[in-house]
């Protein structure tokens, strides 16, 4: 009895880890999309994206072609996962002070103040509870996507935002009392990925009010 539960536990935790690893991560999958380089070229075809090296992957009839951000203007993809279009831009970021260089962003809305994101799989380790906790603390490592999102002013500055209530206000500081009404009254969250879109939005439209 006691190999038997010992069995069913192993293949309950295998079954648990790959559940975890196997997880949907835009930037690992192909997507149909066009590409469209700074030279003025447009290119369709199977697009997989790069946050981390900041490069595009175009698969044009088998034939593989990478691009760089230096090379890239804007690219848009079709994200079947979610079943809507996504945009891209290639943008000059302050890496340090006084240098900047292309990288890509993913613009989640657009408009006097922009809100873009760039995206990362980062790993976890998480305990795991149930039946088999009988054997003691066990842990799972999981993999899930995070984001890093930036504001875009109208003078052209990308600004990183640390998901801080502060912060938030320290970047759109007009009409303060009005957007922190909303944000209440809506129960949004400073660090939701949905909820930043809608924040932009309503902060836009008391800009062009």
């Amino acid at each position: 009895m006691k190999i038997k539960f010992s069995i069913l536990f192993l293949l309950y935790f295998t079954v648990l880890i790959g559940s975890v690893n196997a997880q949907y991560f835009p930037s690992e999958v192909w997507h149909e999309g066009k590409l469209t380089l700074l030279s003025g070229d447009e290119i369709s075809g199977k697009i997989k994206y790069n946050f981390e090296a900041d490069l595009v992957q175009v698969n044009l009839n088998n034939t593989l072609q990478t691009y760089s951000a230096r090379k890239i203007l804007f690219f848009e993809i079709y994200d079947e996962e979610v079943s809507r279009y996504r945009q891209f831009y290639a943008l000059p970021y302050n890496v340090r002070p006084n240098y900047k260089v292309p990288m890509l962003f993913e613009v989640l809305y657009e408009n006097t103040m922009t809100l873009l994101c760039r995206e990362s799989v980062v790993q976890e380790t998480v305990p795991q509870y149930g039946y088999y906790s009988y054997y003691g603390n066990r842990y799972a490592t999981r993999y899930r996507l995070s984001f890093d999102y930036f504001f875009l002013n109208p003078k052209g500055d990308i600004i990183p935002y640390s998901q801080k209530k502060d912060d938030l206000y320290n970047i759109l500081s007009q009409n303060k009392d009005n957007l922190e009404k909303y944000v209440k009254e809506n129960r949004l969250k400073y660090d939701r990925h949905r909820d930043l879109v809608r924040i932009t939005a309503y902060y836009n439209s008391l800009l062009n009010s």
